[in-house]
């Protein structure tokens, strides 16, 4: 009995411990669900050891259940890396987990006027959230204290600018967050074209803007948005899923506005289904994924009102979300989305930055008949 109570808390220090003490470990937390065709339906969230480098490679360190009908989505940190927070589908449920305490706290908390809860920004004062929800076509602003939802934002009467809400990224030091109006849930029909400007502050919504070159309806189905860190005046770069296409919008401070263009055409070179976007700490790079055949493009964007495309690195079908590792040797790539068919490889690509290839595959979860959702690495701790 005392061997294995050794066992244990051994096991739990070498969670807690950081990256030089634990032999290189670079710890990431998927959210997993079963594959279609798995007769039992499951949901968890997985910390993996995805270090090339480390005797752990690929191992599953530990193994958290959550709710078989949650159909967890997406996690993120809150801006000091204490909490996270994963958004929920099929649930109008936040579930936010306590980073700080070992083992790890998780509580449920209800959002009720949230209908396939999506992403979350936070703001620089740490005061405020806000999560999209595709299902309802809101957007909900929450206490970042104390979690709980605090305004509901909707369109306008008789308007239709907040519509089936996906990406969302904040601004604040032009009190700007800009919505990108993504796909129906239920079934992934009626695609939007736009993207919705809030006054971030109050969630005045001010304008929509069509991300298009094309005759309306478009189709484009405007997915992600971030702003580019560190860009002056502000840039934002969107995806369009299903266009193929990368749009800027930016900022001009004498109008306070923004103007829109289109900066790529990745569908030119046969890649399709653009989705996630991921700078590198220089600010001088941009990653965007696409999720067939499955590639990580690589932009410069060293001046960011001008990206130029540099090169794309396979990955594998359904290529996602991605996180580059603490020192930016890897980045690592989570290869599934929404168990769509031909989207859901399972695995996660790594990727030598300097190399500029895929160098191994973690397919920890794949070879259990499991796609991971999202993908996060876990925050050093001194």
């Amino acid at each position: 009995m005392m061997s294995a109570i050794r066992a244990l808390f051994l096991a739990a220090l070498a969670l807690l411990l950081p990256v030089s003490a634990a032999q290189a470990e670079i710890l990431a937390m998927l959210n997993y669900e079963t594959k279609p065709e798995q007769l039992v339906r499951k949901e968890g969230l997985a910390i993996i050891d995805v270090d090339p480098a480390s005797a752990t490679f690929g191992k599953m360190l530990m193994d958290i259940p959550l709710p078989p009908d949650l159909v967890a989505h997406h996690i993120y940190f809150n801006r000091d890396k204490s909490k996270a927070y994963i958004t929920a589908l099929g649930k109008s449920l936040l579930h936010v987990m306590d980073l700080t305490r070992f083992p790890y706290r998780m509580k449920a908390v209800p959002v009720p006027d949230c209908q396939v809860g999506e992403n979350m920004v936070f703001s620089e004062d740490r005061r405020t959230w806000y999560l999209t929800c595709m299902g309802s076509s809101t957007v909900i602003m929450g206490d970042a204290m104390t979690d709980k939802p605090a305004k509901t934002i909707a369109s306008p009467s008789g308007s239709a600018f907040i519509k089936h809400p996906h990406g969302i990224s904040l601004h604040d030091g032009i009190d700007r967050a800009i919505i990108t109006s993504t796909v129906r849930p239920s079934d992934l029909g009626d695609p939007g074209e736009t993207v919705t400007v809030l006054e971030a502050s109050s969630g005045k919504v001010l304008s929509t803007h069509k991300v298009s070159l094309k005759p309306s309806p478009s189709g484009e189905a405007p997915v992600d948005v971030m702003f580019m860190p560190g860009s002056n005046p502000p840039v934002a770069y969107i995806t369009n899923m299903h266009g193929g296409t990368l749009w800027m919008a930016a900022w001009d401070p004498a109008s306070k506005s923004f103007s829109f263009q289109q900066v790529d055409d990745l569908g030119r070179r046969g890649h399709g289904v653009v989705l996630e976007l991921e700078p590198n700490r220089k600010r001088d790079r941009l990653y965007v994924t696409t999720g067939k055949p499955g590639h990580v493009s690589v932009y410069d964007v060293s001046e960011p009102r001008t990206p130029r495309f540099l090169k794309a690195i396979p990955a594998a079908p359904g290529a996602h979300h991605l996180v580059l590792s603490p020192d930016e040797r890897y980045f690592f790539v989570q290869n599934s989305l929404l168990n769509l068919p031909g989207l859901s490889d399972g695995s996660i690509t790594v990727i030598d930055l300097a190399k500029g290839e895929p160098v191994a595959s973690v397919d920890t979860l794949k070879n259990q008949g499991l796609n991971p959702n999202c993908i996060v690495l876990l925050p050093q701790r001194p």
